[in-house]
């Protein structure tokens, strides 16, 4: 296995990415520099879907793909074939990893795939950020009633791994730290509420995992049922003396958290702001 493999925390929201035009997609693969240590592992291994995301349970899933992986911290995603068609199939492996894109548009990006390894009826793709790969492809050919080339298995890191360039693309909002190191979205993340559910302007910050995992919530006009939240949202607070600074940034908002944790003061240009805690996972439906 891959060093620096971990668990993912929780499902992600699938998202449309950049790139899907044809001039990206002919650049889909490239030549590319080997890594320094490429995967030497089998292509072939069997994969089981769990219902659970434990790290046992991502590598079952993910096979080849997540065993692929240098990721400086977690495993984000990984999985297994659902099958294509008959008529999907591709001619070629890189009509597996086109493939692949179509059939679930993941959340990574679609061009600059490098072919890492091949093995009998299948063929590893990985995109690589200095030399260390952060999204694996496994793609084979004629699998029982899948005829032609098609994705098999998949795996990648976390988005704050992935070039800033491509998560500004899709919106990720990918917070750094004191040294100016991008942080794992499975530690902290935020984003913009929902158009169609009228939260423009809400904004949801999540902190830590598993039974650790908390969400805060910005919302200046007041569009969410009271209940959902422990306290109402203002705009213009005095920082309290028992907060302390995170060191996490994201552009002009600076995160400070006080001993109890109720509330997240977010430190702006403008001032403080005091996010409420949510009493449960707010989620537009």
């Amino acid at each position: 296995m891959r060093a620096g493999l971990v668990a993912v925390t929780g499902a992600v929201a699938l998202m449309a990415v950049v790139g899907c035009g044809a001039g990206e997609r002919a650049d889909v693969v490239v030549e590319g520099t080997p890594p320094a240590t490429p995967y030497d592992g089998p292509l072939d291994i069997a994969t089981k879907t769990l219902d659970e995301s434990t790290p046992q349970a991502l590598l079952t899933e993910s096979g080849a793909a997540g065993r692929a992986l240098e990721c400086d911290g977690e495993i984000y995603t990984g999985g297994g074939p659902d099958g294509w068609s008959r008529r999907d199939g591709g001619d070629t492996p890189e009509d597996g990893l086109r493939l692949f894109f179509d059939m679930f548009e993941p959340e990574v990006p679609r061009s600059g795939y490098r072919v890492e390894r091949t093995a009998d009826d299948r063929v590893l793709y990985s995109y690589d950020i200095g030399g260390r790969t952060k999204v694996a492809v496994v793609v084979a050919q004629d699998q029982e009633e899948r005829p032609g080339w098609g994705p098999e298995t998949h795996a990648s890191c976390d988005p704050a791994e992935l070039p800033a360039s491509f998560t500004d693309s899709v919106g990720h909002e990918i917070w750094t730290d004191r040294a100016g190191k991008r942080v794992p979205t499975t530690s902290l993340s935020s984003y913009a509420g929902a158009e169609h559910c009228g939260w423009e302007k809400t904004h949801f910050l999540g902190t830590g995992r598993g039974e650790d995992h908390r969400q805060y919530v910005r919302d200046p006009d007041g569009v969410l049922e009271s209940g959902l939240l422990t306290a109402p949202y203002d705009g213009d607070v005095r920082m309290p003396d028992d907060a302390h600074d995170t060191g996490y940034r994201y552009r002009d908002w600076r995160l400070w958290l006080a001993e109890d944790r109720t509330t997240a003061y977010v430190r702006t240009s403008d001032g403080v702001e005091a996010w409420p805690l949510a009493k449960e996972m707010v989620a537009c439906k």
